[in-house]
């Protein structure tokens, strides 16, 4: 199995449990999983560039094997959490990749440490504007579903910090002022028809940031880095080494 390649680890933040996965050698790439994933979202992608690089993939508070004290989180503690897990192994000029809620958190470490962050990719990251109408129905229908059967919600709800815009569907949004000042280089990738998050949040995050490019996935869902798995890890190994070509993902169907 070449999953076997993977260690899975934990260690404390505070008082915290944080569990990861951990595979190769060289410059550190740190992976966070979306809202409704955890750390073995990864595990296909950390093999394929576990040659080249040290790939980190932790399970954010909240979800998968780390620390579930909460049912409930801001960003600010996704993100405190997060640094403390970089801080905590010493990773210094380090990629970032992000899916949905990873990427915000990704985003907003590279605000905050742009000196640390060689090269940042977000993947249909939340943040950029507002996510579907019809997408943030289905979240909150599964969410409802569960709790009318007393079903555990295995993922926790999301927190908003005071002042922040009460639009559910603008959830951790980003001040435009900010993304004009990120000088970190980034690669958007995104599915040209997500249903939760659509492009045109890429296509404006694009816009104003000065070190980002964009690339579109063809067909449909949220996470192009799992139905497009071998086009993605290439272009991500692609992207962190600077020269090695990738070839275009064939059309998804859409049914």
């Amino acid at each position: 199995m070449a999953n076997s390649i993977i260690e899975s680890l934990d260690l404390k933040i505070g008082e915290r449990k944080a569990h990861y996965l951990k595979a190769g050698s060289g410059s550190p790439v740190v992976l966070l999983h979306g809202a409704a994933d955890d750390s073995k979202t990864w595990a296909e992608t950390i093999v394929a560039l576990s040659h080249s690089y040290s790939l980190y993939a932790p399970d954010v508070v909240g979800y998968g094997l780390s620390e579930k004290d909460k049912d409930s989180y801001y960003l600010s503690e996704f993100v405190e959490f997060t640094w403390g897990f970089i801080e905590s192994l010493g990773l210094d000029s380090m990629a970032l990749v992000g899916h949905s809620l990873g990427g915000r958190i990704c985003l907003e470490i590279a605000l905050q440490h742009p000196e640390r962050v060689r090269r940042l990719v977000l993947i249909d990251a939340i943040g950029f504007g507002k996510l579907a109408r019809w997408g943030l129905f289905l979240g909150a229908a599964a969410w409802a579903v569960r709790k009318a059967l007393r079903r555990p919600q295995p993922y926790p709800l999301f927190l908003r910090e005071k002042g922040e815009d009460k639009d559910l569907r603008r959830i951790f949004g980003i001040n435009t002022d900010r993304l004009e000042k990120l000088k970190v280089p980034t690669l958007l990738i995104w599915n040209r028809l997500d249903p939760y998050n659509p492009v045109r949040n890429a296509i404006n995050a694009k816009r104003l940031m000065p070190e980002a490019r964009l690339e579109i996935f063809p067909g449909y869902g949220h996470a192009p880095h799992v139905r497009n798995r071998d086009y993605f890890n290439n272009l991500l190994l692609s992207y962190l080494d600077h020269d090695r070509p990738c070839r275009p993902p064939k059309q998804v169907p859409t049914s």
